[in-house]
């Protein structure tokens, strides 16, 4: 598919607003979020209640920016001149998957009632994808794999985006695990107010057996899939029904097995839609030993039913490819950002354990949801000033913007260049 060529006036557009959004230090963007949505509520203490010291804010901002940015707690305390041990502390009683699950689930929702984000999106359809970060030193999950991470090992940081620019979940698997394996865990875990209908991922997101539960489930599952020519299509019997496709379709499924597992193959969804069993590990199950199981050989067979009729609609419906490939691309733009954001150590993760990790995971993803809720307020202000400023604006023109930017950010922090120390003066030791 040709690639959709953006108007000149959509990238005049799109200059215009990068002038006028405002340079902003990305701790004072986290603190004005949290102004307008109040996400830092989410983060209550681990033991149950406990009063709010005025100066928690202060240390949930800096926790969070320490995992989101990988700088790690120590250096944080140095940069910002808090105390380490409260640092700490506020991480390990505050920072936790549950806290920032619900953090993001409110930034979500305030984006998705954004006006702006209406022209990007719904919130029907969302896309997921993994992106690989290498690990620092030693750790249980990480695995290697010489195309991304040479000699060293790493892991990935799998995220499932909203075609409103919103990352609704994000988890930590191995990378030598096919991404379809994970691909339906926060879809069935999504507590946002997106009203998912519809799903895409590139190639790793699919087998035939996501086809059939995503089916089964009633979600539309839309992969984009590589050497679409080469794949095998299938029909109902044998006997030539399809004059024009029957040269294509040269297997055939064996609906026979279907029908009489159909009763199994419902209890399966019934449990993944009330939570009984997570998606990951009954997938997990199912394609260790494909052959040997009967639901999965069912499961199989209903995959690959839905999988042809999905490719057959693929290949005659250009507005659905050009739907695909722009989520899709959603989501690699906010892998840009998300690199952007993990600024310290070459991007190496330097926790150890998972849980660790899905914490800081979970951090990298509210920065960026952060970020996201900034830019759309700030771009719907951008663009009713160039209105006022007699700047014409097609409102088709919207659909095309992003706010996966981050020109105007600063992660770095500021230096001061006041010395406060006389001519030969040396700073006191530490204390040992």
């Amino acid at each position: 598919m040709v690639a959709e060529e953006r108007p000149t006036r959509v990238r005049d557009l799109g200059k215009a607003i990068s002038r006028r959004l405002p340079q902003v230090e990305l701790s004072e963007l986290l603190m004005e979020v949290d102004r307008w949505t109040g996400f830092s509520r989410c983060f209550e203490h681990a033991g149950g209640y406990a009063a709010r010291h005025p100066e928690l804010p202060a240390q949930l901002y800096a926790a969070v920016l320490a995992q989101g940015c990988n700088l790690g707690l120590t250096r944080m305390a140095h940069i910002t001149d808090l105390d380490y041990q409260r640092l700490a502390w506020t991480t390990q009683w505050y920072l936790r998957d549950a806290t920032l699950k619900a953090a993001v689930t409110g930034l979500v929702n305030y984006q998705g009632r954004q006006p702006l984000s209406a022209a990007w999106g719904g919130g029907t359809l969302s896309s997921s994808d993994g992106q690989r970060f290498p690990v620092a030193g030693h750790a249980a999950n990480a695995t290697a794999l010489p195309r991304y991470f040479g000699y060293g090992r790493g892991v990935t940081f799998y995220t499932w985006t909203s075609d409103q620019f919103s990352q609704y979940g994000t988890k930590v698997i191995p990378t030598t695990v096919r991404d379809a394996t994970y691909v339906l865990d926060e879809i069935l875990d999504n507590e946002t107010e997106l009203n998912l209908v519809e799903h895409t991922t590139d190639t790793a997101g699919y087998t035939e057996i996501v086809f059939a539960l995503f089916d089964l489930l009633g979600f539309q599952f839309s992969p984009r899939i590589r050497d679409l020519g080469t794949q095998q299509l299938y029909r109902l019997g044998r006997e030539p029904r399809y004059p024009h496709l029957d040269a294509r379709l040269k297997g055939f499924f064996d609906h026979a097995l279907i029908l009489s597992r159909w009763d199994d193959l419902l209890r399966v969804a019934g449990s993944l839609k009330l939570g009984w069993v997570t998606a990951s590990l009954l997938i997990g199950k199912l394609q260790a030993y494909p052959r040997q199981n009967p639901l999965a050989r069912a499961l199989q067979e209903y995959g690959r039913l839905i999988k042809t009729l999905f490719i057959l609609r693929y290949l005659d419906d250009e507005t659905l490819r050009r739907r695909i490939h722009s989520q899709l691309n959603k989501g690699e733009a906010l892998h840009a950002l998300r690199r952007f954001l993990v600024i310290a150590h070459d991007g190496k993760i330097r926790r150890k354990d998972q849980e660790e990790q899905q914490d800081q995971a979970g951090c990298l993803n509210l920065l960026t949801n952060a970020v996201v809720v900034w830019n759309t307020v700030y771009m719907q202000a951008a663009i009713e000033q160039l209105r006022v400023e007699g700047f014409p604006i097609d409102p088709d023109d919207l659909t095309h913007l992003s706010p996966a930017r981050y020109e105007h950010i600063n992660p770095y922090g500021k230096y001061s260049f006041e010395l406060a120390l006389e001519p030969h003066q040396l700073r006191p030791l530490r204390s040992a």
